[in-house]
């Protein structure tokens, strides 16, 4: 406002000036023209100063007391101006400038009108001045008075506009901060704002959204709002909810609707509320969004999270629990029909636990993939944990697909797996349960395929078997098993037997394996091969074993002659890092001494070679005990790992030993080749299983340093250990068959025998590749020659070797291939053992 109140003096002085110097009246003039320069002058400085950086930054309220001073001025200078030309009233030209004069007034009063302070300051300076001038006392005194009230209205008037102007900059302060701070809300936040006409178009949007919608400026304003909304992609329920607020001009609080961005999947969540004037018409719509992009996805990680096994990609059991259950819901009034596998990777923990974490994570992720390409669209593929899957397969409840399908599962997952360079192999053994014949509830179905995953675990693993309905029973007797075992172990039903291990060379008795038993109060005794796999599912095992180990160490000590004394360590317990001061403390208590201690370890706790098995092996070295490697050739070890083991001793599987004295037999051929490497390595080789004298001289021609096996005696009490350390002087004698015998066959099958050109029928009882036992045979005598038709149509020339009233043993003139059998030998019924759940 400064600017124009100087224009308009500088413009109304100016006019005077010039009329005063036209006039040239030197008495008129010269006032006029001093008057006139002084006010020029105050307008000259007033305009210099508002085009001045200070001006700029100066505060509003300064600027009004320098204003009103200035205004003072002007008046006075004014006011003498008009009465100097005043004095040409009679004149015409006068006349002009006193119009002239009063329209100026009239602009500078205008000018100085929003400065209230100003234009009060300039009417007073004014009439003061015309008072004075007037030489009359009564106008004087009027004067002074409207000076006073003018002044006291002034004073007050400067002083409210002061107020009135710092509370402008306040304001225009909090204003200026409130849109720096939207600024960088919507610059840098995630929240933007938006407002729309009457007719619902845009008028605004934030910078940052119109950058999301990847569209000029110019397309989106003008338009209306739903055109940024997209119309399909699931966000249906928010368009239909901002359609209906926007249309009943109600407000709405986080929509959420998809962006309209074709490349891209954006999500917003939009508020706003209907803007409404001081008349009360509605002129449109202002709110603001937030981006729920990112919290979108992070929900939907969470719910896949939530819903899928995070290392494999497949259902989890949460999710499989869901498909079960819809799978079994009624149909139109009918049962569902679904089928139900429970699949278990067999050997898998064996390579988890050998060969690390991440190996064992890999080889599920690979297996997954194979079960989920096998099954494809027939059903839907879930991981449960560990190594276990399921597989629901609705509307398919006929043996036959589903027989088909298990043997493609088990062939598939069955293939070797290559891994950071190693071939690895592995098992798979599936449970299969049909709704509603099996169950017609999700639990039930679960329990029954359980119940028959267990049983095709018992039958050997890599098999599959139907769930049967006496397969409970065999639950019931697996619980009571387990629980029988936790009560044998407080209440010291398990004792410890030992078999003796023999030297080849001259049958001296150097140590006994300690072998736990167990006998039932109830049941009598039961075989390791019993309870140990369930002693190892409970996770009873490495109580089990560090009772064996004390107790082993406690006998052994009590022996008459220093024989070693092997005891065998579960994977489970070599895993546990106190396992080294476990066996310094049994040997500390029992007083033994560590050579005489011989820790027997299976292939699957020595091929991890992390740092923890190294350091494993070195600290059971240092304590002095002697480590055997138990079962070798059955696991999955490269022979590559035995030049840094630290083992004194390799034992021989009793798979290997069995048959290799039969002629033609391949595994005497094994055997050796273990001896040589044993030999190589400078380690001690034994024998297992040997239980006749001629697999006696084989595996001493073969060069085994030792032998274990019924021949030189069965597991005996401690006892027995002493009394045959001590009376018998520590050495073993054989006792046993003498020569091998081909594996036999136990069958019942009816056959034509012909002797002496008589047919009569017999009975097969057994079968060999090089004989059978017959009955129905009479009075044939020893050395007689007979045929005898084993398969139909085809007769066999045989021996008589043995003969009695109702038997006959006979010896084919060749070898019989007992595989001919399968193909002419009816399907045997299944024999389901009975196990239980987990």
């Amino acid at each position: 406002m400064l600017p124009a109140i100087v224009t308009a003096q500088f413009v109304s002085l100016a006019l005077i000036l010039t009329a005063t110097f036209g006039l040239q009246t030197f008495v008129v003039g010269g006032w006029a023209t001093a008057f006139s320069g002084t006010g020029l002058a105050v307008s000259a400085a007033m305009l210099l100063f508002s085009r001045s950086p200070t001006f700029e930054r100066s505060p509003p309220h300064l600027l009004i007391r320098g204003t009103v001073p200035a205004a003072a001025l002007l008046g006075l200078c004014f006011t003498f101006g008009a009465f100097e030309i005043a004095l040409l009233a009679q004149m015409t030209i006068g006349i002009l400038f006193l119009v002239a004069l009063g329209m100026a007034g009239l602009l500078l009063l205008f000018a100085l009108a929003p400065i209230h302070a100003a234009a009060f300051a300039f009417i007073i300076s004014a009439i003061v001045t015309a008072s004075i001038l007037s030489a009359e006392v009564t106008i004087v005194v009027i004067g002074l008075a409207c000076f006073i009230c003018f002044w006291l209205a002034g004073v007050r008037t400067v002083r409210i506009e002061q107020k009135q102007v710092r509370d402008r900059a306040r304001n225009d302060a909090s204003a200026y901060r409130a849109n720096r701070l939207l600024a960088g809300f919507e610059a840098n936040g995630g929240g933007w704002f938006w407002e729309t006409d009457r007719s619902g178009k845009i008028v605004y949007l934030s910078p940052k959204l119109i950058a999301a919608l990847k569209r000029p400026r110019a397309e989106i304003i003008g338009q209306p709002f739903a055109t940024i909304i997209r119309h399909q992609g699931g966000a249906e329920d928010g368009e239909r909810a901002l359609g209906f607020h926007l249309s009943t001009r109600s407000a709405f609080k986080d929509v959420e609707v998809r962006a309209a961005v074709d490349d891209e999947e954006l999500w917003w969540a939009i508020s706003g509320h209907p803007v409404i004037d001081e008349i009360g018409q509605f002129r449109g719509y202002a709110g603001s969004g937030t981006d729920l992009t990112e919290k979108r996805r992070s929900q939907a990680e969470a719910t896949r999270l939530a819903r899928y096994d995070s290392l494999t990609g497949l259902a989890n059991r949460q999710e499989m629990q869901l498909a079960l259950s819809r799978s079994l819901e009624e149909k139109g009034g009918r049962p569902a029909e679904a089928a139900l596998m429970l699949l278990d990777l067999d050997r898998f923990k064996a390579v988890n636990d050998t060969l690390g974490h991440p190996v064992g994570d890999e080889l599920l992720k690979q297996a997954s993939q194979r079960l989920f390409r096998v099954v494809g669209d027939r059903g839907l593929v879930g991981r449960l944990g560990g190594d276990e899957f399921e597989v629901v397969l609705p509307d398919l409840v006929n043996p036959d697909p589903l027989t088909d399908l298990a043997r493609q599962i088990i062939s598939e997952l069955s293939q070797p797996y290559m891994i950071n360079g190693n071939s690895l192999t592995i098992g798979c053994s599936i449970g299969i349960a049909i709704a509603p014949a099996n169950g017609d509830t999700s639990d039930e179905l679960v329990r029954n395929a359980d119940l028959a995953l267990y049983a095709a675990k018992a039958d050997g693993r890599g098999v599959h078997r139907f769930y049967q309905a006496e397969m409970h029973a065999g639950a019931k007797q697996r619980k009571r098993l387990e629980d029988d075992l936790r009560v044998a172990l407080s209440k010291d039903e398990l004792a410890v037997a030992y078999q003796a291990q023999v030297s080849t060379a001259n049958e001296k008795i150097v140590g006994y394996e300690a072998l736990v038993r167990w006998n039932h109060p109830a049941r009598g005794p039961i075989s390791p091969e019993d309870f140990v796999p369930v002693a190892e599912d409970i996770r009873l095992i490495e109580q089990i074993g560090e009772w064996v180990l004390r107790k082993s160490c406690e006998d052994a000590a009590k022996w008459p002659s220093p024989a070693r004394v092997a005891v065998n360590v579960s994977p489970i317990q070599f895993a546990n890092p106190k396992f080294p001061e476990i066996v310094l403390s049994a040997l500390t208590n029992a007083n033994l001494e560590p050579e005489r201690l011989e820790l027997e370890l299976t292939e699957s706790v020595f091929l991890d070679e992390d740092n923890d098995t190294t350091t494993m092996f070195k600290t059971l070295k240092r304590i002095g005990v002697r480590l055997a490697l138990d079962d070798f050739g059955t696991g999955y070890s490269a022979l590559g790992y035995l030049k840094t083991a630290p083992f004194d001793k390799i034992k021989i599987d009793q798979s290997f030993i069995r048959g290799a004295a039969v002629v033609g037999n391949r595994n005497a051929a094994i055997i050796k080749s273990i001896v040589s490497l044993a030999e190589t390595l400078d380690m001690e080789t034994t024998a297992e299983g040997v239980e006749l004298k001629d697999e006696i001289e084989l595996v001493k021609q073969l060069g085994c340093s030792h032998i274990q096996g019924y021949i030189y005696g069965k597991p005996m009490p401690h006892d027995a250990v002493v009394e045959q350390l001590g009376e018998g002087a520590g050495v073993a004698k054989a006792e046993g068959h003498q020569a091998s015998r081909s594996p036999r066959k136990r069958l019942l099958r009816s056959v034509s025998v012909e002797v002496d050109g008589r047919v009569s029928k017999g009975l097969i009882r057994n079968i060999s590749a090089t004989g059978a036992m017959v009955e129905g045979l009479r009075d044939v005598e020893v050395g007689a020659t007979v045929r005898i038709e084993v398969i139909e149509g085809q007769m066999f020339h045989s021996t008589v070797r043995w003969s009695d009233t109702k038997r006959a043993g006979i010896e084919f003139a060749r070898n019989f291939d007992l595989e001919k059998l399968n193909s002419f030998t009816a399907r045997p019924r299944p024999n389901v053992r009975r196990v239980a759940a987990s």
